[in-house]
């Protein structure tokens, strides 16, 4: 499995998979096709998290009077699953590694991974 979730309207999603060859790499828009429990539970098997999936730069945070500090777990994952704005994204995904946001260490260790293979 190889995936990518990511927003089309996203500036910072086209920029960073303009870096990489995403051919045989399933895309996949988050808006048009919300992210399943499913794929969401194959997410927090690699990361142990919800909060590392979830994005605080939503704009859902303030639209909704949401104070990110009092949330838990299960608030990140339902949060999640209920706007597709809430997840951190692009998000790339393998069968044993995940690579989730734009920060700079996970753009370097996507990096990395796509120099090994």
């Amino acid at each position: 499995m190889k995936k990518v979730f990511y927003l089309k309207t996203c500036g910072t999603c086209k920029k960073i998979m303009a870096e990489f060859d995403l051919s045989d790499w399933e895309l996949r828009e988050i808006k048009s096709a919300p992210v399943t429990k499913e794929e969401l539970a194959e997410m927090y098997n690699l990361t142990k998290s919800y909060e590392a999936l979830f994005s605080k730069k939503s704009t859902q945070i303030k639209a909704r009077e949401i104070d990110v500090k009092t949330l838990g777990e299960k608030d990140f994952k339902d949060l999640i699953l209920d706007h597709y704005s809430f997840l951190k994204r692009p998000v790339f995904i393998t069968d044993k590694e995940i690579f989730a946001g734009s920060d700079k260490k996970n753009l370097e260790n996507l990096r990395a991974f796509f120099e090994t293979k």
